[in-house]
């Protein structure tokens, strides 16, 4: 070896690593549009006036490095999926989604069916805390999680901390079936103890978490120091590979920004390494929804 290998060699050893390059994506936005061919559901009493089209998406992602995003059925619009599917199929191949059916409707097995052959790639549910949420312990909820695993699509569930334990029984008849937990299930920070509900799902490897309202819990200013603590329980009891990023946009725009939902857990939880980001931003998602 000469002196100018050796020189080059040297340097290389004292360069730092590269960071693993991976494509960014987001696992939940909502679109809509006020336009009569998409009306608002009859419930839906106080549309939003202002659009929140794909196109202005489209942007905000490209300034951000985001590739792919997955676009989950605005709930003012209820069962009617149409915006969300022709806005798919319009931007593809950039978004994936995941649709809304009416969990208290017979049908509703069926109307996934449909609505996968569609383009779909997932169903969302939102039980409420109150009564009128208690339909997820009906009658009807296994045959619909039975078909969206038959399907080999994910289950993905809004819903607050405290319905986290109505859960168990659906996913102990599926166990093939991929859930999807949105949100961290909106734990208050002040709450710390009640995590302990979404934690013991990580029992289930077929359970992931969406690290995303880091923003809405927290009561600090950014980078939201106390959601982190739920962030890093959730990290201890799932690892990043359970774990997945989302902004929720434009939901998000209430509190930040949305280049802020994602430098929080690119920049600034600083427990994680490169390889935790990798899976949290990219891979995690990936594994729910096969992007091309």
């Amino acid at each position: 070896m000469n002196r100018r290998e050796f020189a080059l060699g040297a340097m290389a050893l004292a360069m730092p690593a590269a960071e693993p390059k991976y494509r960014v994506i987001d696992a939940q936005v909502h679109v809509w549009v006020n336009d009569p061919r998409y009306p608002w559901a009859p419930e839906t009493k106080d549309p939003p006036k202002v659009d929140r089209a794909p196109a202005m998406l489209l942007d905000l992602m490209k300034a951000n490095g985001v590739e792919r995003t997955v676009i989950a059925q605005y709930i003012g619009y209820l069962w009617d999926n149409r915006y969300a599917l022709d806005s798919i199929r319009k931007y593809a191949p950039t978004f994936m989604g995941v649709c809304r059916v009416n969990p208290t409707d017979p049908a509703a097995p069926d109307q996934l069916s449909r609505l996968t052959e569609q383009g779909f790639h997932g169903v969302r549910i939102s039980p409420a805390a109150n009564a009128g949420g208690d339909w997820i312990n009906g009658s009807l909820m296994p045959p619909l999680w039975k078909r969206a695993e038959a399907l080999k699509v994910p289950m993905q569930v809004y819903t607050p901390i405290t319905r986290i334990p109505d859960l168990v029984h659906l996913i102990e008849q599926c166990s093939d079936l991929t859930v999807v937990v949105d949100h961290m299930a909106d734990c208050p920070v002040d709450q710390p103890q009640e995590l302990n509900k979404l934690i013991a799902l990580a029992r289930f490897p077929r359970v992931f978490v969406k690290i995303s309202h880091t923003w809405s819990i927290s009561r600090q200013p950014y980078p939201w120091l106390d959601a982190q603590e739920h962030v890093r329980r959730l990290y201890a009891a799932y690892g990043p590979e359970r774990l997945m990023w989302a902004s929720d946009w434009p939901v998000d725009l209430g509190w930040t920004t949305y280049p802020q939902t994602l430098s929080v857990v690119r920049d600034d939880m600083k427990f994680l390494n490169a390889e935790d980001k990798s899976w949290m931003l990219a891979r995690t998602a990936e594994r729910v929804w096969p992007f091309p």
